[in-house]
């Protein structure tokens, strides 16, 4: 049977030492994982699940200052999303019903 204790002596404080990690605990390998999601885009919710946390709000009790930038990059994407769709109303083409579509029996010429 596999025991923290026997696994973290025997094994994981070796391997850690060996990579000058020396006291390095799995417990931090969680938090990394953790702050790597969320610096990836993870939403709260996949970081609950990844993390097998009860509730959202006990993630955002854990983690809330790695959430902090969120609001920037919320910022940042909504100034690109209002900037796209003010191009896309001085667009031309493709603006407005294909003619040809609405009256199937008009020919064309040319």
């Amino acid at each position: 049977m596999l025991r923290n204790n026997n696994f973290r002596r025997r094994v994981f404080d070796r391997a850690a030492e060996s990579i000058g990690l020396a006291g390095l605990t799995p417990h931090e390998l969680r938090h990394t994982a953790a702050s790597l999601a969320v610096a990836e885009g993870a939403n709260v919710k996949a970081v609950q699940r990844m993390l097998g946390h009860a509730s959202a709000a006990m993630t955002l009790d854990v983690y809330a200052d790695l959430f902090e930038d969120d609001l920037d990059q919320v910022a940042d994407r909504l100034d690109r999303a209002a900037g796209r769709a003010a191009a896309d109303s001085v667009r031309t083409e493709g603006v407005g019903p294909d003619l040809d579509a609405i009256r199937p029996g008009r020919r064309q010429h040319g």
